[in-house]
């Protein structure tokens, strides 16, 4: 099951009242709100936080009963704005490629070449990221996620597209969580040498977050492109991060 709640920053703490008030008041005044981590801390504790939302859009390795989404009225048209991306600086990953709005930094966990490394032939852990980057104060994240597609949905032979995992209607019970309101869901063919490469794209909401997810599929692995804000971000910068999203190209 999707780990939506470790998505949501909880309420910042509440501090007692002025010790000092004695005499009650119909109306007490409400206790100041206090931060009192570090604003380095802050950003960090936002920046784990998107990120487990990023991964709660990718399924279990086992079967999890989800219940069809249902599409609603969004707040505005489907794919309302797409920004030209032509100018961000695009990153090369394993098997993709993907634009970054400006002025995000590459956050991506350092990667470990020992782990995994072993006489005794020991497997190396998959990378939880194939790319993730963030904005200045973390709220805003865009990242990249590898997973084989016979994880996602079990077949006989390597999936080779998107479509190998059902239609666009079908596929959504894999990418999105259930409860999500769903803004918007298409399907995008890019020209290729060989042909048109499918691409799935949704545009959803759940609870405080605003998401964004591409997904494509080669040679049997997963591709999934994902950009997520708190909603009150994705009013002002929603075009730009569906545009980062919708930027992922399969390689």
């Amino acid at each position: 099951m999707a780990i939506l709640l470790l998505s949501l920053p909880p309420h910042p703490p509440i501090p007692p009242k002025n010790p000092k008030t004695t005499t009650p008041k119909l109306t007490p005044p409400q206790p100041t709100i206090a931060l009192t981590d570090s604003t380095t801390s802050k950003r960090r504790f936002i920046l784990e936080s998107t990120s487990l939302f990023l991964i709660s859009l990718t399924p279990q390795q086992y079967p999890v009963a989800h219940s069809s989404p249902k599409a609603s009225a969004p707040p505005r048209p489907s794919l309302s704005g797409i920004a030209n991306t032509k100018s961000w600086f695009q990153f090369f990953g394993d098997g993709f490629a993907i634009r970054v709005p400006p002025q995000f930094q590459d956050v991506s966990e350092p990667e470990d070449y020992n782990t995994g490394l072993s006489l005794y032939g020991d497997k190396v852990k998959p990378k939880t990221f194939a790319a993730r980057f963030a904005s200045p104060d973390g709220y805003e994240v865009v990242s990249v996620v590898i997973r084989p597609s016979n994880s996602l949905k079990i077949t006989f032979l390597e999936a080779k597209d998107i479509t190998d995992l059902g239609s666009l209607k079908e596929a959504a019970k894999i990418f999105i969580p259930v409860g999500s309101t769903v803004y918007s869901a298409r399907t995008i063919k890019i020209k290729e040498e060989e042909g048109f490469r499918t691409y799935y794209f949704y545009e959803f909401g759940i609870q405080e977050q605003h998401a964004a997810l591409v997904a494509a599929v080669n040679g049997g692995k997963t591709y999934i492109a994902g950009a997520t804000a708190p909603q009150s971000k994705w009013n002002d910068d929603g075009v730009k991060l569906r545009s980062a999203a919708i930027s992922m190209t399969v390689l």
